[in-house]
């Protein structure tokens, strides 16, 4: 069952969309009203249009019309159902005799008859109306006539409708076609439009600018190659008529990423990417084609580039690899070389310190202030030279060695250097700590054991002269790794130095000589072969912090 209140709210939508009320009426609405009347033979007709809350006589004959509310009118009382009302005495009817057109408060009426204005959608509009003050039969003829009349109401209101509705497409059309015209000239991609013959009717600013032409619709197909300067990619080769883009697509129906050169005398060259298909109407008729065209010049020249400069990369880097290669194997070399020489220095430095402390044992009441500084500088020369060789070679076993991995319990690394250290310790005074949590690392226990040596070692060995020396081990759980900070309250290492320090030789203040500038250089190498890192940052208060990063 349809909706009363919806289907009044669709009446009332389209008798607003016909745009008639309150409009005036025009000849036509009243000839058609004069001649309801003369059919009827009555004084009086009108045309009522019946919206939410009243009654509007657009046009009148015979009394001089108006808008009543709905509540009054008569043919607000059965419009809505669609059929023709005769009523001979409006006094005798029960729906009619209290109304005020019919008691006497607006009017008299005795004879009423309606045509109800049905729209093709079956809407109820209103009606045609006619009525006198006195009582009156009408016949069926009339009657017929009057419902023709209203038909013919509604068909000019149809035709008004139409009227508007062609004139803003018109204007849509219009606001639409100036719309691409705007568009079509703004934009840098070219569109070129054939017919369906293949002449070209239209090209847009970007294209009249790439051809030095515009549109020629009386041009052959066949001339288009010649007569716009179409090439290859290369632009080298002129374009056959079958080559051309535009008749491509007209012929194949569609055409993607199809390049080519436009040659125009006086212009540089260039290079096009097009796009295009059929233009094909709702009966399936081919109307032309089109084709969107984009300047790819700069884009092609970059990409050569790109391949150059690729191409000089990768020969760049098989060099750079084989150079690699090279370096891998000289430094091989020089380890092994280092060893060697480290090894072979040890047991001749170790007869000459021999002999140089017979010498002081045996001879020193014998030889003269100046004789004995001369021994004394000899003698600390040849243990400088042996703690050189021996840095060199725990260097070169650092690298060389085969690297034995094993879960290793940082804790007992740290008993284990301690106690090789403990004569440094005590004659430096040296407070050494460790946390009861340090890991346990998947690494060579003799690497990170020469790693931690290496690094309490340095830290007791630059430290302050003005307070004790202190010296901390922390460790530090993350997802993937562990961070071991040893950290001291020594001289520090300025920031400029922290990266350098890592180089082999490198020292801070060569003028003190603590020592060599291997040790960093072998930690570096030991946290390498176990896939870490380490870096050097400042301990709150002064001195330095190592981090070692070392992957769980």
């Amino acid at each position: 069952m349809a909706d009363p209140e919806l289907d009044e709210e669709r009446r009332l939508a389209v008798l607003h969309e016909y745009c008639v009320l309150d409009a005036p009426a025009d000849e036509e609405l009243t000839t058609v009203v004069r001649v309801a009347a003369l059919v009827a033979g009555v004084p009086t007709a009108t045309l009522n249009l019946i919206d939410e809350s009243r009654q509007c006589q657009l046009t009148t004959y015979g009394f001089e019309g108006g808008n009543s509310a709905r509540s009054d009118s008569m043919c607000a009382i059965q419009f809505r159902a669609g059929r023709f009302v005769h009523v001979p005495d409006a006094r005798e009817h029960p729906l009619y005799r209290d109304n005020p057109w019919v008691n006497g408060n607006i009017a008299q009426v005795r004879f009423y008859a309606s045509a109800p204005l049905i729209t093709p959608e079956g809407y109820a509009l209103g009606t045609l109306c006619v009525f006198d003050d006195q009582v009156k039969e009408m016949s069926d003829e009339q009657s017929g006539r009057l419902i023709d009349l209203a038909d013919v109401l509604v068909a000019l209101f149809e035709r008004r409708r139409q009227a508007r509705l062609n004139e803003r497409l018109a204007v849509e059309s219009e606001h639409r076609q100036r719309f691409i015209t705007t568009v079509l000239e703004t934009i840098d991609v070219g569109v070129v439009v054939a017919d369906h013959t293949g002449r070209v009717t239209l090209l847009n600013r970007a294209a009249r600018d790439w051809h030095g032409l515009d549109a020629d619709a009386s041009l052959d197909p066949s001339a288009l190659p010649e007569h716009y300067g179409l090439f290859d990619a290369e632009g080298v080769s002129r374009l056959t008529p079958d080559q051309v883009p535009l008749l491509r697509a007209l012929r194949e129906g569609r055409i993607e990423n199809l390049e080519m050169t436009v040659r125009a005398p006086g212009r540089p060259p260039i290079l096009l990417n097009c796009n295009g298909s059929q233009l094909v109407d709702d009966a399936g008729e081919v109307l032309g084609a089109v084709v969107a065209m984009s300047d790819v010049t700069a884009d092609r020249a970059y990409r050569r580039e790109i391949e150059r400069a690729s191409a000089e990369i990768a020969a760049r880097g098989e060099k750079l690899a084989a150079a690699m290669v090279e370096l891998r194997r000289s430094n091989e070399e020089l380890e092994q070389f280092a060893g060697a020489v480290s090894h072979d220095l040890v047991r001749p430095m170790a007869a000459a310190h021999g002999f140089l402390d017979l010498l002081v044992g045996e001879y020193t009441e014998d030889l003269d202030d100046r004789a004995t500084k001369w021994l004394t500088g000899a003698m600390r020369s040849v243990e400088r030279m042996q703690k050189l060789v021996d840095a060199l070679l725990r260097y070169a076993r650092a690298g060389q060695t085969p690297y034995q991995a094993e879960p290793v319990q940082l804790n007992n690394v740290v008993l284990d250097v301690l106690a090789d250290l403990r004569t440094a310790t005590e004659s430096s005074g040296a407070q050494i700590s460790a946390t009861d949590d340090l890991p346990t690392i998947q690494g060579d226990p003799v690497l990170l054991r020469q790693l931690l040596q290496n690094l309490i070692d340095n830290a007791m060995k630059y430290r302050r002269p003005d307070r004790p020396c202190h010296i901390t081990m922390s460790a530090e759980a993350h997802p993937d790794k562990w961070i071991v900070r040893v950290a001291d309250n020594g001289i520090g290492i300025p920031p400029s130095q922290r990266e350098r320090v890592f180089e082999m030789f490198a020292q801070v203040d060569p003028k003190q000589q603590k020592g060599f500038g291997i040790g960093l250089s072998t930690c570096l190498r030991i946290l390498e072969r176990h896939h870490g890192k380490i870096t050097l940052e400042e301990t709150p208060g002064g001195g330095t912090t190592v981090c070692l990063q070392l992957p769980k």
